[in-house]
């Protein structure tokens, strides 16, 4: 079967020809249930949000998190295409199916390794300083390789062998981390959001991308098909409303859960933003240090995101728009979800429904297609006021639940168990006297990535070279960087339990030798 949509364009033409069975006829639908099909989908379940939720089933999980982001950017999609001068927009810019948005929200946190955003960022410290992998670890650049090398669940059993429009619609950062495209986003004068070094480890490329080296073709091919629609450093339309789905998303059901939980209280939530409205004019008038000073004090905290909006965002931030923002977040959140603990009852539970379906609508009401956005936003963004309303809700989550002393101490243990880890299992990939008793995926994933690195130092070894400059060349080096990249993908294939059921395996604190929570 000749593939004359670009859009439904894959990479195994078996698939295409119908080689391999999908119960869906719709090329797009058929992604949607390949996904859901995945294990790594299903793994989702036993990957934190924010902090484990223990079987209590009071907080969000990647899998809850990630139907959630699906359900909101299906809404997303079909607005655009119910409005005909949105539509029409979407078209020109490359499309906007609500199957290819919801399949790409589904996939869009496949690659999130165990304990969430700590441990991503564990991981990745260990890739580039232990293994000296130039791309270390993103991700979001994790997910664009599960779909498309690592899950063998394809035609080919070579990833999943999604359609061109799917796989360029989960590249929230679309591009690598050093080298690609050319010139890299990173060198525009305002960068992409994400694209920039990170001011504390300069030379190490951009925070956030969504491709490593090693799948640089996939990147090409389903990027090809939007060339001439959106430029090469921007978001698919599609990749655009699942960012956005995201957001709402996140900003919404991080404060749910936590208000469940009893962690995020009424009283300092309110002392903060009511401190901020009554003495705005005041705040807005000390300078930088004296607010940094007095940062503990409540209204400082909101004053000093007011402050960062402007540097970062002046494309969109307005002072009235903040404001009204604050006042609503008030009455609806200090003074409407937290005024009354969260005690099981019929009625906290209403009051969570009624609070989390009202502001989703409204924020979902809020979204629109620009046809010339700025370099830090997508085609698909939130109208001033629902945009920031988002950043206050964001902040909330970020000031009175992210940054307490409790969690950090949570997960400083996570960070050491997933290092402890890495540890482990390089040990195990060096041991010679048992390396034919290594477990079978790693075995397959050091030979996937021995395949991929010896290719790469054949035909452009510049990709390999990270901040250090230095070249990377011979049979031991490919084998280095093969063996990192290998234990790398296997921890970040985990879930919690896994990871900690493994290392105590590791460690001699296992009982058994077999377990059903973890299978070899």
């Amino acid at each position: 079967m000749e593939q004359t949509d670009p859009r439904t364009w894959r990479r195994d033409p078996v698939s295409a020809a119908g080689g391999f069975t999908d119960l869906a006829t719709s090329p797009f639908r058929a992604d949607r249930d390949r996904i859901a099909a995945s294990p790594f989908f299903a793994r989702l379940g036993g990957v934190t949000q924010v902090v484990s939720a223990g079987g209590a089933g009071l907080l969000h999980n990647r899998l809850t998190h990630s139907l959630k982001v699906a359900q909101v950017a299906r809404a997303i999609a079909e607005r655009i295409a119910g409005s005909s001068e949105s539509a029409e927009l979407a078209a020109k810019l490359g499309g906007c199916d609500p199957d290819v948005a919801e399949a790409a929200a589904l996939a869009h946190d496949l690659g999130h390794p165990p304990f969430g955003h700590l441990g991503e960022q564990t991981l990745d410290r260990i890739a580039r300083h232990r293994f000296g992998l130039a791309d270390g670890f993103e991700g979001n650049a994790q997910t664009f390789r599960i779909i498309t090398t690592t899950d063998v669940r394809g035609p080919s059993a070579i990833g999943l062998d999604l359609t061109t429009a799917v796989r360029a619609a989960v590249l929230k950062y679309p591009w690598a981390r050093l080298h690609r495209p050319d010139p890299h986003p990173s060198a525009m004068r305002v960068p992409p959001r994400g694209a920039a070094e990170p001011e504390d480890a300069p030379g190490t490329g951009s925070s956030k991308f969504s491709t490593y080296s090693t799948e640089l073709d996939d990147f090409r091919q389903s990027r090809a098909p939007f060339e001439s629609r959106v430029e090469g450093w921007q978001q698919t339309v599609e990749a655009s409303v699942m960012d956005t789905a995201d957001d709402i998303a996140y900003a919404i059901h991080d404060l749910q859960d936590f208000h469940r939980i009893g962690v995020l209280q009424h009283a300092p939530v309110a002392a903060e933003l009511g401190e901020w409205i009554d003495h705005a004019l005041e705040l807005a008038s000390l300078d930088d240090s004296t607010l940094d000073a007095e940062r503990r004090r409540p209204g400082r905290s909101l004053e000093r995101l007011r402050r960062r909006m402007h540097a970062k965002d002046s494309w969109i931030v307005d002072d009235d728009a903040f404001a009204s923002a604050v006042r609503r977040v008030r009455a609806e959140l200090v003074d409407g979800l937290l005024e009354t603990p969260f005690d099981g009852s019929n009625e906290a539970e209403l009051a969570t429904a009624v609070f989390s379906g009202r502001w989703t609508s409204r924020l979902v009401d809020g979204v629109l297609v620009v046809p010339s956005p700025s370099t830090r936003s997508g085609h698909v963004s939130l109208r001033p006021a629902q945009w920031h309303e988002v950043q206050v809700l964001k902040f909330v989550h970020r000031r009175f639940v992210l940054l307490r002393p409790d969690l950090a101490l949570h997960q400083r243990g996570q960070a050491g168990l997933v290092s402890n880890l890495v540890d482990a299992l390089d040990a195990w990939l060096g041991d010679r006297d048992e390396v034919y008793r290594l477990p079978r995926r790693l075995h397959d994933l050091v030979e996937l990535a021995h395949a991929e690195y010896s290719e790469l130092a054949r035909t452009a070894p510049e990709l390999l070279v990270g901040a250090t400059r230095e070249p990377v060349s011979g049979a031991d080096a490919v084998r280095g960087l093969a063996r990192g990249r290998a234990v790398i993908d296997f921890v970040a294939s985990l879930t919690d339990k896994q990871a900690v059921t493994l290392l105590d395996a590791l460690s001699g604190r296992s009982t058994q030798p077999w377990s059903d929570s973890f299978v070899l």
